[in-house]
């Protein structure tokens, strides 16, 4: 199937972010955002047919969530009833950003449209605080464990400590979503708050041996590690200007899945695809995702770059 066929249906929150930088205080900003949501706008600014499963109201935030996602071409099954959440994010002086939260997650008004819309796509995805907050997180793992005989299924789970107080816990839960998944993406803050008696490379491992098929780390400046049973590659960060890292992540794990579309890696029927995957084609899939994060990362907020922004991914590949 060509990468501009693929269907990805992501499951998980929208909310608004609300941006304070004490480099600028006078300039609050307001975003939709949420990382299920940046994902899927960074999806189907990538080329791929998208539908968010989430939650919502209908008040002043939910319609800027509504427009934003409308605008890039975002699908929209909206289970909510409560209130429009929102995330104060303040960043630091080297702009990354620490988040305070105001949210509810629950898919009550569309179980049924939420397990049709994943039982068919090509491919599904879940993260962050929809995998972490009752009641809404069990509902998500159900429709990953749905969605799994029938497709591939990717997992971020973008930790929150706001969210998430109790890490044991956290990390039960995180184990679960893993063995229900084939591709994987986490960062070393993730892991370190998740294991911290652990490397995040020996985390990578043990994710590897519970199932998925390829895990990724994203390591900041440092640059990610993406790890298979073919092999493993790793590359440093893009040299930047830094706005801020507001969405990067995200960013990066749409262009893990838009490189995974571009190999025919992603549905039922790639599976074999994906396991498959050679160091060389790892190692362009690497550079493609860093590349999206670093263009995301050199403007300001979750901003995930468009298709002719960022490129083919045969410009990752090694060279001979």
């Amino acid at each position: 199937m060509p990468a501009n066929e693929v269907t990805v249906v992501v499951v998980g929150e929208s909310l608004v972010d609300i941006i304070s930088d004490p480099r600028q205080p006078e300039a609050i900003q307001a975003h939709p955002g949420g990382s299920p949501l940046n994902v899927a706008v960074g999806a189907a600014r990538l080329g791929l047919r998208t539908t968010l499963v989430t939650h919502y109201a209908d008040d002043r935030r939910g319609l800027e969530i509504d427009e934003h996602l409308r605008a890039n071409r975002v699908q929209v099954i909206n289970g909510g009833t409560a209130t429009t959440s929102t995330a104060l994010a303040e960043l630091g002086p080297e702009g990354a950003a620490r988040y305070t939260f105001s949210i509810t997650w629950e898919l009550d008004g569309a179980a049924l449209p939420a397990l049709a819309a994943v039982e068919g796509p090509a491919h599904v995805h879940t993260g962050s605080i929809a995998t972490a907050l009752p009641p809404g997180d069990q509902t998500t793992l159900a429709l990953v464990r749905a969605a799994r005989e029938h497709t591939t299924v990717s997992y971020d789970p973008n930790c929150r400590p706001g969210i998430s107080l109790d890490a044991a816990a956290a990390r039960r839960q995180a184990e679960l979503f893993v063995a229900a998944s084939d591709v994987i993406k986490a960062s070393d803050e993730d892991l370190r708050w998740l294991y911290p008696d652990r490397t995040p490379e020996e985390t990578l491992e043990h994710w590897l041996a519970l199932g998925p098929s390829v895990v990724a780390l994203t390591r900041g400046a440092a640059g990610p590690v993406i790890l298979s049973r073919n092999g493993r590659v790793e590359m440093v960060a893009d040299c930047i200007t830094v706005a801020d890292t507001v969405g990067a992540g995200d960013s990066f794990m749409a262009g893990l899945l838009s490189g995974l579309a571009q190999f025919a890696a992603l549905g039922a029927g790639g599976r074999t695809r994906l396991n498959s995957l050679t160091r060389d084609e790892l190692h362009a899939l690497a550079a493609y995702a860093n590349r999206a994060a670093a263009i995301t990362c050199s403007r300001p907020g979750a901003n995930p770059p468009r298709k002719d922004e960022l490129g083919p991914m045969s410009a990752g590949l090694p060279k001979e």
